[in-house]
């Protein structure tokens, strides 16, 4: 079959176009002599990336039996030195903590982590210092913690009534001898006591309908937790080769995912904001959010 006349002539330019940008950001950026560990040679524009496969830390793993516990990578623009030994990770993580401590600002993090302002993506500074100490002087003390043991008390007896057949809506005649599939109880459990315990009540709950409607379903809420652990470790192209963002497919799942989250978190305040507005001088912190809406008033706190 012949391909069309324009083909050819459009991957001409679009050869040219890569050739072009790369000599020019090689002639902007001249590159820096450093003393790098011994690594794979790095191919133009894609730089070790042909070298990562589904899973990178196996990848990874077999490039250190090769070149060392100490090894340089360049993925797309970026070098990479990579610790795999426990001397090593000691270096990395603990005498030089503070050097290592910020993460890389991806794509996930702009859009799922509000912009790099929430603990897990925030720089390294006071900013991240105060919101630490916060989740663990107050948000996840050992005192509050126990507070809340009921809850968990509660949906672990829920999941053992369910998984017997005597859940509400189990048939009578399901007492006995079915199968079941043991992760979605977990996963339901643990969502239902968290959602209890930072939220408040279940926000996740099955046939929800109306103004009072939850406010998504476990089968969504699921999928979002899911997209969200693999779009955050995924290797998306513009997080790699930024001028190539624009190509890559991944980030509009990423933009996705984050007005779901918005969408779900608006909701989960607003009706914790209804209820300060509506109770008043006699309104008393129930849950997290409610302990993390009086902090955001303190005027001591940045």
């Amino acid at each position: 079959m012949e391909l069309p006349p324009a083909v050819p002539f459009v991957a001409v330019v679009l050869a040219t176009v890569l050739f072009l940008v790369t000599i020019l950001r090689r002639w902007n950026h001249p590159k820096l002599k450093h003393n790098l560990p011994p690594g794979p040679r790095p191919w133009p524009v894609i730089g070790n990336l042909n070298l990562i496969g589904a899973l990178p830390h196996r990848s990874i793993h077999e490039l250190s039996k090769q070149y060392g516990p100490l090894m340089s990578l360049r993925l797309g623009s970026f070098p990479v030195v990579v610790g795999s030994s426990v001397d090593a990770a000691r270096f990395i993580l603990k005498t030089h903590d503070l050097a290592f401590i910020d993460r890389p600002r991806m794509a996930s993090g702009r859009y799922t982590g509000c912009n790099y302002s929430d603990v897990l993506w925030a720089p390294y500074g006071a900013y991240w210092r105060q919101a630490r100490r916060l989740w663990k002087t107050e948000i996840l003390s050992a005192r509050r913690l126990r507070s809340h043991e009921h809850v968990r008390d509660e949906e672990v007896r829920a999941m053992l009534r369910d998984l017997y057949g005597h859940g509400p809506e189990a048939p009578a005649s399901a007492a006995a001898g079915r199968a079941v599939v043991l992760l979605d109880h977990l996963f339901m459990a643990n969502l239902n006591a968290i959602s209890r315990m930072v939220l408040g009540k279940k926000y996740v709950v099955h046939g929800g309908t109306g103004s009072s409607a939850a406010a998504t379903t476990p089968e969504e809420f699921k999928w979002m937790i899911d997209e969200f652990f693999f779009l955050s470790g995924a290797l998306n192209v513009g997080d790699m080769i930024p001028w190539l963002g624009w190509l890559d497919p991944q980030i509009k799942r990423i933009k996705r995912l984050g007005r779901k989250f918005d969408r779900f978190l608006e909701q989960v305040l607003d009706e914790h904001n209804e209820r300060r507005r509506r109770e008043g001088e006699e309104f008393a912190a129930m849950d997290m959010v409610d302990l993390l809406l009086e902090l955001a008033d303190d005027p001591n706190l940045g």
